[in-house]
């Protein structure tokens, strides 16, 4: 067969790529096409995604990918965010960062309405302050006139999709992240919409990962050189899209557990997002005690909680940075090396590490609040979070297996994340199980996967892992020092976080 190319765009919450993707039949190799930064813009006191920005880079990208054959292309990015647009289809305002503080205290508000029990059992989505139905609800105490001017809301991936295509619809995963969907029928729910009073009216058809959402304007056309190509709706939210390239090999798995989970993942990088895949929800007291979330996947659910990951090492090293000094990745690592272990420990999820700033100081009051020496140094500092990171895996990991039933022998980590050596060998010694790391690119593989299974050049799932398994190698971090661990793990559960 002839070689075909794919166009991922994938946006994180730092930066965007433009990746090519050539699938000879066989295996798939990438390149990238366009790299861009990704920088939140301040204005008057409210934190903005500069989407415009956004849409120029990734015409730059295509314009790139203008001089080979394009069969298709796909968007994904971060979730809980969206644009407005007026009646005739104008975009209202930037859209708002999920990082900004006008969902302070919103969550207590919403729990008067609809307690958090209510709520999880009619969506199954981790309660996460940023999400989508606590910003619309900010936004229709703060500013309903908005509102007023408003007829569509689209998620990210599918606004900028609109802006490719003229067309709209909000594909299923990117929208299951907005908890407003009944985590059973996957539809919008009637019952939190009544109930917050927010207008259902906004959101549009939920479509299934896979279907091909337009092909490019004309003016898009003309733009980059590009012809009629079609935009497919993959798995919008960054982390669907990574699952669905987790290089599992499914027959290798015992298929005696009751929910059908055949492996264990973390989509590490910004955010770690650390579960499991389904072929059905849980929903019951103990997956609501530990805040566990039903997310949608490529015809899939995906079962995993939401933990602060390296964005605690990148604001660091941001803060360090702007204060006259240049440290690399590298450097911070090694300087973590260097430090003591087991000193300290924080919880990464604390509210307190949300928001841009200083990190370092907040870790410090942070460990003085808990009774703990606050770090000394970078090095204690980034040593801190990264065994911190290593133990509230392992705590996941408890749980994750209490919900299903199940025991997993090995850890799949993929995304970013993966290039964290350091990271990745104490998460395999904190979780007492190797780690089998790669593909660093499964958020772009996945959404070049789900464009060629739409097209059938893959058949499905499992046919797409074995691609995977076939075009990248692992790196495999085995488990040793585990009585030191299991000591400093006991000693991490008995802080008073």
């Amino acid at each position: 067969m002839c070689e075909k190319n794919y166009i991922a765009i994938d946006l994180g919450a730092s930066g965007g790529r433009v990746m090519l993707g050539r699938w000879d039949g066989h295996a798939i190799t990438l390149d990238e096409l366009h790299r861009f930064s990704n920088d939140a813009v301040r204005v008057n006191g409210t934190l903005y995604w500069d989407i415009l920005r956004l849409l120029h880079e990734i015409k730059t990208g295509l314009a790139k990918a203008s001089q080979h054959e394009i069969t298709a292309i796909g968007i994904d990015t971060w979730g809980v965010d969206f644009g407005l647009l007026d009646r005739r289809g104008l975009l209202l305002e930037n859209p708002i960062h999920y990082r900004d503080s006008r969902t302070n205290g919103v969550i207590e508000e919403v729990d008067k309405l609809l307690t958090p029990r209510a709520l999880y059992d009619e969506t199954g989505l981790q309660r996460l302050p940023f999400n989508t139905i606590y910003q619309l609800y900010a936004l229709k105490s703060q500013r309903p006139e908005v509102l007023d001017q408003a007829k569509s809301l689209l998620m990210l991936p599918d606004l900028l999709g609109y802006f490719l295509t003229g067309a709209m619809a909000t594909e299923s995963s990117i929208a299951r992240t907005t908890q407003l969907l009944n985590v059973h029928t996957g539809d919008w729910s009637s019952l939190i919409f009544d109930k917050l009073g927010l207008p259902r009216e906004l959101f549009g058809e939920i479509v299934p990962s896979g279907t091909v959402l337009g092909t490019l304007l004309p003016e898009i056309q003309d733009e980059t050189g590009l012809g009629p190509v079609p935009v497919i709706s993959v798995c919008g939210h960054d982390t669907g899209s990574a699952v669905c390239a987790v290089p599992a090999a499914q027959d290798d798995f015992a298929k005696a557990n009751l929910y059908g989970s055949e492996f264990a993942f973390i989509s590490s990088g910004t955010w770690s997002l650390f579960g499991t895949e389904l072929d059905r929800p849980i929903v019951n007291d103990k997956s609501f005690s530990y805040s566990i979330t039903n997310e949608s996947g490529f015809g899939k659910t995906r079962f995993l909680k939401n933990i602060t990951g390296l964005w605690l090492i990148q604001e660091s090293r941001r803060h360090w940075n702007r204060h006259s000094y240049s440290y690399s990745y590298a450097d911070l690592e090694r300087l973590a090396l260097e430090a003591p272990p087991f000193a300290r420990f924080i919880d990464p999820d604390d509210p307190a590490f949300i928001a841009h700033g200083n990190v370092p100081e907040r870790i410090s009051a942070y460990c003085t609040k808990t009774g703990q020496t606050p770090p000394g140094s970078v090095g204690e500092t980034v040593r801190c979070i990264y065994e911190s990171l290593a133990m509230k895996y392992r705590a996941t990991l408890e749980k994750l297996e209490l919900c299903t039933g199940k025991r997993y022998n090995a850890l799949h980590v993929m995304g970013g994340g993966v290039k964290d050596g350091l990271l990745c060998k104490m998460t395999a010694r904190a979780c007492g199980i190797p780690v089998l790391a790669g593909p660093a690119e499964a958020t772009v593989l996945g959404n070049l996967l789900a464009q060629m299974i739409a097209q059938g050049e893959v058949a499905d799932l499992r046919q797409a892992r074995e691609v995977v398994r076939g075009s990248f190698d692992l790196d495999v971090y085995g488990v040793d020092d585990g009585e030191a661990w299991r000591e400093a793990y006991w000693r991490f559960k008995k802080v008073k976080f």
